[in-house]
């Protein structure tokens, strides 16, 4: 099935970003969110993109019209759904809300559409299992900035269909995405991997090794990272590293995962990185 409209449910820092590359590629997009403001805010993000864009000469102006006139905001899931070929979710990492927003749109949608999580740690299969449609059901897990970063990690359980999974491979392409396939497993090969390596570092921190500045010029000089791991885990948010964390600890039992006490110190008192202005760094 050729995919030609999308939904993108939840307009934050993911949703905004995947709604943007799917309107640039072509697609017509419906950008839900649960308040009007929240999707203009996401709105507004996606033109304020492109303009830097136009600025920097990376994209005519005449591809950000185009781009902006495939998009539409919605509040409802239901006018969202209307007519979409595949409902990518970006909705906070709580499993309960997942599966309740997929409950609901198994109902709506026809039923070729396919169904996509972003979720970077989440089981598939069990977000899945609100659906009768686990044959169409995947992970498209995107990054931060999705307008910048060219990887996709699709994520397949043991019922996602080859037709599926060629489907999306097909569509991460025409995205301007690298695509790699990974198996449903806890943390998946990106979160399992940087999650892993971000809380070594604030454990070096914790045990006074070395400043946080240079750890991440050590990764970033000598191993070439584009970004060191506390840096990345200031501009992901402490909290969500920590959730993250904990989940694959109690998933995998393995004490590379225990989050260090530094860690949810820093949480608790709200230094949570760029979001908040304070993390490992000052911003």
């Amino acid at each position: 099935m050729a995919i030609s409209h999308i939904a993108v449910f939840g307009a934050g820092t993911m949703g905004h970003g995947i709604a943007q590359v799917a309107a640039q590629a072509g697609l017509k997009v419906a950008l839900y969110d649960i308040k009007q403001e929240f999707v203009d805010k996401g709105l507004a993000s996606i033109k304020g993109n492109l303009d830097k864009g136009v600025e920097k000469g990376k994209v005519t102006a005449e591809q950000r019209a185009a781009a902006l006139a495939n998009l539409r905001g919605c509040t409802t899931v239901a006018d969202a759904a209307k007519g979409v070929h595949l409902a990518v979710e970006a909705v906070p990492e709580k499993l309960e809300i997942k599966q309740g927003l997929f409950r609901e749109l198994d109902a709506l949608c026809g039923a070729e559409t396919i169904f996509a999580s972003n979720t970077s740690s989440l089981s598939i299969a069990k977000i899945a299992s609100a659906t009768k449609r686990a044959d169409r059901f995947l992970g498209m897990h995107f990054f931060n900035p999705v307008h910048i970063m060219k990887l996709l990690e699709v994520v397949v359980t043991n019922l996602t269909s080859e037709a599926t999974l060629a489907t999306v491979r097909e569509l991460g392409a025409k995205l301007g995405k690298d695509c790699i396939v990974v198996k449903d497993f806890p943390g998946f090969a990106t979160s399992r991997l940087g999650v892993c390596l971000g809380l070594e570092a604030i454990r070096m921190v914790e045990q006074g090794v070395a400043s946080a500045s240079d750890i991440d010029k050590a990764l970033e000089l000598g191993y070439a990272h584009p970004m060191g791991p506390l840096k990345l885990t200031d501009l992901v948010g402490l909290d969500v590293r920590l959730n993250i964390a904990d989940y694959l600890h109690g998933e995998l039992q393995s004490e590379v995962f225990k989050a260090p006490q530094l860690m949810r110190n820093m949480v608790k008192a709200g230094k949570l990185g760029k979001k908040t202005g304070e993390g490992f760094y000052t911003y």
